[in-house]
């Protein structure tokens, strides 16, 4: 089974209006999946920033690497774009993700929101920030700890 991260866009704005970085950012993630990530040397700089709420790299090296471990863990994942705003050298994407991963959420598909602020550097991608709910990505997809999160989040808002 190939592992496919696909977009979609639904924004106000055209793509062909984006940047070059950012129309090409938005392409490579259509295609991105484990048999290609020879393609994110394509929208990276080799000076990147990457910062999501369990790591922060630096270097398109570890980039790659990180990128390589997580999807050889995962059975799929694919991400539609919802909205794209963008400014000069930089951008706020919001996605959806759905991935699955055969150990949580008992094998079956798991979808995050999220969102990412982006910035360009000549035509690539320097700066990355993942803003998502962890908790939800992860946690509350292990067995025990996921109903020990659902019994707190019941207790809370009771």
């Amino acid at each position: 089974m190939s592992k496919q991260v696909t977009n979609s866009m639904e924004q106000t704005s055209k793509p062909n209006e984006h940047a070059a970085w950012l129309a090409n950012f938005i392409e490579i993630y259509q295609q991105l999946s484990t048999d290609n990530l020879h393609l994110l040397g394509d929208i990276y700089h080799q000076d990147i920033i990457f910062i999501d709420p369990m790591h922060q790299l630096s270097g398109f090296d570890h980039l790659r690497d990180y990128f390589s471990k997580l999807y050889q863990q995962l059975s799929y994942c694919e991400f539609k774009i919802d909205q794209v705003i963008a400014q000069d050298s930089e951008a706020a994407v919001y996605w959806t993700m759905s991935y699955q991963h055969p150990r949580l959420n008992a094998g079956n598909v798991v979808h995050v929101q999220g969102s990412s602020h982006i910035k360009g550097c000549a035509d690539r991608v320097i700066y990355h920030r993942d803003y998502l709910d962890l908790g939800a990505m992860l946690y509350e997809q292990l067995p025990l700890f996921g109903r020990i999160i659902s019994w707190f989040k019941h207790r809370a808002s009771a």
